[in-house]
């Protein structure tokens, strides 16, 4: 039985425009990404980060590679609810409470009523909404909005959290806020976690290692191990291993990017 949650085989991907123009915009991504490990995949907007979450998901075919799951090819992996997906915007359903959004994907699968509520109710408690299942998505923050996403996306029990620019919409305050509840959902689930951000300083504080891509086209120009302690309090980002490790990171990142333009 594979040690990883995710394995990627030197994935490409190519687009093709109406007049018959190729533009590369993954080129031989290779990456193993271990069961219960928290991994950020940094880069600048628009390089393709969201594109390979997408293809890790089998919302995307790549040209070319290898996409497992769980052990699993990925379109076994998304029927077999292997991975649950948080977008950038939560996406709930205005017309629904917070507890009927959370319930969603258990309704799609014919989860019997009890079942979906009690599990939608774990997941409140998880993610620290109790006392809101009866609230409506426009009366709660931003961040609760977001809080409400991980809570759908936890409620199929999925080995995998696939994590699209979850934060970036929010005040830094609410991001702060968030970091440390995400940690503390996956330090008390064991979840493999992907995080796409471009924010090196938020992939830092949050990652076990930092999968830094370019861009035009999209390669692994390097992975980096985190070396700060575990558990992550507030207090790691006043320390000088958290600022060599994210200027460490900024010089790989610019040095590669100015490259390229």
């Amino acid at each position: 039985m594979s040690e990883y949650a995710i394995e990627l085989e030197q994935i490409k991907m190519v687009y093709q425009d109406a007049k018959k123009n190729e533009r590369t915009v993954l080129d031989n991504i290779a990456l193993c990404i271990r069961k219960g490990e928290f991994i950020s995949l940094l880069g600048p907007s628009g390089c393709g980060k969201t594109t390979l979450l997408r293809i890790i998901a089998d919302l995307q075919k790549p040209t070319a590679g290898r996409v497992r799951v769980a052990g699993l090819e990925a379109k076994q992996a998304r029927l077999s609810h292997k991975y649950g997906m948080v977008f950038q915007t939560p996406a709930l359903l205005e017309w629904r409470t917070v507890l009927e959004n959370i319930q969603l994907p258990l309704e799609m699968q014919k989860v019997p009523k009890a079942e979906r509520r009690r599990r939608a109710l774990e997941q409140l408690e998880i993610v620290d909404l109790r006392g809101y299942e009866n609230s409506y998505p426009r009366e709660l923050s931003g961040g609760m909005q977001q809080r409400v996403g991980i809570a759908r996306a936890l409620v199929t029990e999925p080995e995998i959290l696939l994590m699209d620019e979850p934060f970036s919409a929010l005040d830094e305050f609410t991001k702060e806020r968030l970091h440390g509840d995400l940690l503390r959902i996956w330090r008390n689930t064991g979840k493999t976690i992907v995080f796409v951000t471009h924010n090196i300083s938020e992939a830092v504080f949050l990652s076990d290692r930092v999968c830094v891509l370019s861009a035009n086209p999209a390669r692994l120009d390097a992975v980096v191990d985190i070396q700060l302690p575990r558990p992550r309090e507030d207090a790691v980002l006043k320390t000088e291993e958290y600022f060599k490790t994210v200027s460490y990171i900024r010089d790989i990142f610019e040095e590669k990017y100015y490259e390229n333009i």
